[in-house]
């Protein structure tokens, strides 16, 4: 596979790296996503020192980066002497060709603070006294979002403020698809989407499949595959209570978004179920939605939570809850039940949120004579609407609607909207009202009419 779509943070890099002073970079994300790849694609051409840090203890690691110096920059001496203190390493880096512009990346950079929680403030010192005033730049890489933050991005962290710029790298957009599947239709696209959901490596494993279920097949319902246990991994570096943490998850999966439902269903107290659900959404497994319209979204009581990881959704949604079929031999079963249930209890929902995506897409290329700042959802106790924009500034609304059936869309659906239209109270007096409509499987002539003879409607 090329390597595709983060053209954005590699000019970022470049620019950093161009400038005259010292650069210290903190890039971080969930495993997976292509932090390693990023970092490394932007050093090939360049002088530059890669150290991997592993989870034994500060002195093996300070012992292996030493060595990686010592062969770096071919001192023999260094490489023999036994040194305790990191300071030596970085002084003997730093006076390798000093008119010399390089790049330091330190990976995992995570492990040597959980080694030695002192290691930021050591590393602090080492910026301070040793590298900011050479021609250095350095990049911090790490996967636990959770330590990284608190050891390098947090204001009690001994290295907050000395960063010069952060990169949390996050999944490739829907839109980047097709570059990896120029073959793919867009059907085909949008369904890869919504099980691998933009991580980079899921990407590269459903590359050579022929198709969704060979995929699914082969490195998911195969117990030898890393994405069978995958969500486990992602979790038990991060929390301690990992059985607390798939509850919650397992129990929105199934369609309980409410707090009171979510702690209903494992029997918990609303109160005591709130930690486990902020750390989930500091960790970009879950999002925290209100409707669109509220004006005040933190201190809503509409609040629903919904799991915005695509592949942590499909999993919870149909490999946990199989698992024991799974374990006996039964794969063929669990194979039955996603291909019957795939589309309406997944793909569907992930439909919508790709058609949010497209949003802010015509809104850039100038769809409607005017740009809105906010898109979401919107719903009440029985009403719901897919995607709401809104212009407030010049009190412009857009209300939408995604279907993901083997129907075309007909006029129904869009009379339905209008009904669904009047519910949204939003400036109601003064707003001028736009429509928009997605279908996978396109629009009756009948609606296509409709459309050529109404300015206000949109048909994607």
């Amino acid at each position: 596979m090329r390597y595709l779509n983060r053209y954005k943070e590699l000019d970022f890099l470049k620019r950093e790296y161009n400038k005259n002073e010292a650069s210290l970079i903190i890039l971080y994300g969930r495993r997976r996503i292509g932090k390693t790849a990023l970092a490394t694609e932007f050093i090939k051409d360049k002088e530059a020192l890669y150290y991997l840090a592993t989870e034994e203890s500060e002195d093996i690691n300070r012992r292996l980066f030493k060595d990686v110096v010592a062969d770096y920059i071919g001192n023999d001496i260094l490489k023999s002497a036994t040194i305790d203190k990191w300071d030596l390493i970085f002084q003997a880096l730093s006076e390798f060709r000093p008119y010399e512009k390089k790049v330091i990346i330190l990976d995992e950079f995570q492990y040597l603070g959980k080694s030695n929680p002192a290691f930021p403030s050591i590393f602090q010192r080492i910026w301070d006294t040793i590298l900011r005033n050479k021609k250095f730049m350095v990049i911090l890489c790490g996967s636990l979002i959770s330590m990284m933050e608190s050891q390098t991005l947090n204001y009690s962290s001994p290295l907050y403020g000395r960063r010069t710029g952060q990169i949390e790298l996050q999944q490739i957009p829907f839109t980047y698809y097709k570059d990896f599947f120029p073959d793919k239709s867009r059907k085909g696209l949008i369904e890869l989407y919504s099980v691998t959901g933009g991580v980079p490596k899921y990407i590269e494993l459903f590359y050579n499949n022929r198709d969704l279920f060979g995929g699914i097949k082969n490195n998911i319902l195969n117990k030898s595959s890393f994405l069978f246990e995958e969500p486990r991994y992602l979790l038990m570096n991060e929390v301690s209570e990992i059985g607390s943490y798939f509850s919650i998850i397992k129990t929105i999966a199934a369609g309980n978004h409410k707090l009171s439902k979510i702690a209903g269903s494992i029997g918990l107290k609303q109160t005591g179920i709130t930690k486990y659900l902020k750390t989930l959404i500091d960790l970009d497994i879950l999002v925290r939605e209100v409707p669109i319209t509220e004006d005040l979204p933190e201190k809503s009581k509409k609040g629903l939570y919904r799991i915005k990881d695509n592949f942590i959704n499909f999993w919870f949604k149909f490999i946990y809850p199989n698992l024991s079929f799974i374990e006996q031999g039964y794969e063929a079963l669990v194979e039955m039940i996603i291909k019957n249930n795939i589309i309406d209890n997944h793909v569907s929902y992930v439909y919508e949120n790709i058609c949010k995506e497209e949003m802010w897409e015509f809104n850039k290329e100038g769809k409607w004579s005017f740009h809105f700042n906010k898109v979401g959802r919107w719903w009440d106790k029985d009403t719901e609407i897919d995607i709401v924009a809104l212009d407030t500034e010049n009190n412009n609304i857009i209300f939408g609607e995604c279907k993901y059936t083997d129907k075309k869309m007909d006029v129904n659906i869009f009379n339905s909207l209008l009904l669904k239209a009047n519910k949204v109270s939003w400036r109601r007096n003064v707003r001028k009202e736009w429509f928009v409509l997605f279908s996978i499987n396109g629009y009756t002539d009948e609606l296509q009419d409709l459309a050529q003879k109404r300015k206000d409607l949109l048909l994607r």
